[in-house]
This record gives C-alpha cells, sequence and structure tokens, in this order.
C-alpha cells in the first residue's frame, strides 16, 4: 500500500468526485480510476460506491480513510517538527478553543505569537468542551484551551494552568434582573446556557453550588457572538467572564448583576494529550498563552 495512493483515495473522498480527485493530485482521470481499483484488489473491499453524483466512501473506505488522513497528518506534523528542531519554526498549529477561551486568550495569543512566528499557520475552531476533547483525542487539533472541569481525565490529558476568572450574572442594560440581590431571585429568568443542551453549562453548575434548583432554558447556543448577541438585545440572563462583562466594548450594552454570591469560579487552562510529544512551536504557543493571560491580569 503506497502513500501515493492513500492520497489519492482521501483526494477522491474529500472532494466527492475522481474527476476533482484528479485535479487535486494533478493526475488524469484513468491513471486515478485505476490507482481507486489496485488498491481495492489489494485490500479484497470495495472503497469507492460510483454514483450518478461522483463517489462516496463504502465502510470499507470509510475506515481507510480515517487512518489514512491520520497518517498524513502525522507525516506532515514530522516534517514540520524536523524543521523546528533545525531552528525552523514553520508548519501549523490546531487550536481548540471553547467560547470562553475565544473571549479572553485567543485574540492577543494570535497577536503575539503571530509578531514572532509569521511562517506559522494559526487555525482556531470554536466549538464546545466536549468536541474539542473529541478532536484532540483524534489528533484534529493541537491543544484545546478552556476551562478545566474537576472530572477531567488526568490519565489521559495533560493540564497546563493559565489563569482563574469568575463567570457572573449578566443581562442587557436597564434589564428589570438587575434589582435582583441573590441567585435565588434569578432562578425563574431565562437563562441562556452553553453547552450542547440544558444539562450541561456554567448556569446549571453554578445554581447547583448554591444547593438551587437551575433555572429554565432560555437559549442553548455554542459561540461567542450568539452569546453576546442574546444578552445585549434580549431579556435574557447569562454568565460569562467578568473581564469580558468589563470590557469597554461589551460594558456598553451589557451589565453584571449585583448580587450577592461572587460568581462561579473558573481555572482556565490549555488541555493537551498526555500521550503526544510537543513540538518546539507548540511550546512556544504555550508560552504565548501565558503571556495573554498575564496580560488580562493585569487588566
Amino acid at each position: 500500500m503506497k502513500l501515493t495512493t492513500l492520497n489519492v483515495l482521501v483526494a477522491a473522498i474529500e472532494e466527492g468526485s475522481l474527476r476533482g480527485a484528479a485535479r487535486r493530485v494533478a493526475a488524469s482521470q484513468p491513471a486515478i480510476t485505476k490507482m481507486i481499483r489496485e488498491l481495492e484488489l489489494e485490500l479484497a473491499a470495495p472503497l469507492l460506491l460510483r454514483t450518478s453524483r461522483g463517489v462516496v466512501p463504502t465502510p470499507q473506505g470509510k475506515v481507510l480513510y480515517e487512518r489514512a488522513v491520520k497518517v498524513e497528518r502525522e507525516l506532515a506534523a514530522a516534517v514540520d517538527e524536523i524543521n523546528q528542531i533545525g531552528g525552523r519554526m514553520v508548519g501549523q498549529l490546531h487550536i481548540g478553543a471553547v467560547p470562553l477561551a475565544v473571549m479572553l486568550l485567543i485574540p492577543e495569543t494570535l497577536r503575539t505569537f503571530g509578531q514572532e512566528f509569521p511562517e506559522v499557520k494559526l487555525r482556531v475552531s470554536e466549538e464546545l468542551y466536549m468536541a474539542q476533547l473529541q478532536k484532540l483525542r483524534s489528533g484534529e487539533v493541537d491543544v484545546t484551551v478552556g476551562g478545566i472541569p474537576d472530572d477531567l481525565s488526568t490519565g489521559e490529558f495533560y493540564v497546563e494552568p493559565l489563569m482563574h476568572t469568575s463567570m457572573v450574572a449578566t443581562v442587557c442594560k436597564g434589564s428589570p434582573w438587575l434589582k435582583a440581590r441573590r441567585l435565588a431571585d434569578l432562578q425563574t429568568a431565562r437563562w441562556v446556557y452553553t453547552g450542547p443542551n440544558s444539562d450541561s453549562g456554567y448556569a446549571k453548575l453554578f445554581f447547583e453550588r448554591h444547593q438551587l434548583t437551575p433555572p429554565r432554558v432560555g437559549a442553548v447556543v455554542n459561540s461567542t457572538l450568539a452569546l453576546l448577541a442574546l444578552v445585549s438585545s434580549g431579556d435574557y440572563v447569562a454568565l460569562m467572564p467578568r473581564q469580558i462583562a468589563e470590557h469597554p466594548l461589551v460594558a456598553q450594552f451589557i451589565s453584571i448583576i449585583d448580587i450577592a454570591e461572587q460568581g462561579y469560579p473558573l481555572q482556565v487552562g490549555a488541555i493537551l494529550r498526555s500521550d503526544s510529544a510537543v513540538s518546539p512551536v507548540l511550546r512556544h504557543l504555550l508560552t504565548h498563552l501565558h503571556r495573554a493571560a498575564h496580560h488580562i491580569d493585569k487588566h
């Protein structure tokens, strides 16, 4: 089984057609067809289904595709790391970040890291915590940045603590909910949950921490923009980091509710797989994440 043939299979599946795969790998369509057929004969299994619209992977093809993508990614990472060990900081890093991290740490990190290492391409994916952990397990992201849960598997993951924050209750300017003085007063409000469903999220944890029944769900979001948009323009209550709520751009539209409870404490950190080697570029990225956290603490 040759790497060039695996690359052809990956191209055919991602492009959805043999013609697209031929363009992508700069080969003729008959040559592509022959390579796929030889691979199917070698494995004694069908890998692609031909349809009127192109090609789709069979169950066997999907298994091989997923493994081939990992091999391709690992080889590219190895080449980058060899260059980095030799002093040439090139390559790419994929950062998984939950909305909290996107709001707090990522902008400053990208600014300073990009200035020092302009030849390194950074990609940021904003998704929910569980989705990011799955991507970290599969190697799709190099590091995940966000709140550190108490039940995180220390054997599977390594945590680099970055900063502490407090998730405070917020609402739009002028909202009647600003009259609340205790968390219990907000139990009937419509809350924005940041999670896959109403069974998760910091709002639920905050209420349970104070032996209160979690509030009803007004909306469930998984992005920074959606959270800010809902709170600033609607009659919703939501938790967000104090540093964000007090930012001049956000504070024009959003107020912190002055309740007796001081907010939900949260440690923010970088999460890496325990069994993965940390490349020189990734070590530099962690340094810049620490700098960004220190910058936030000062302000």
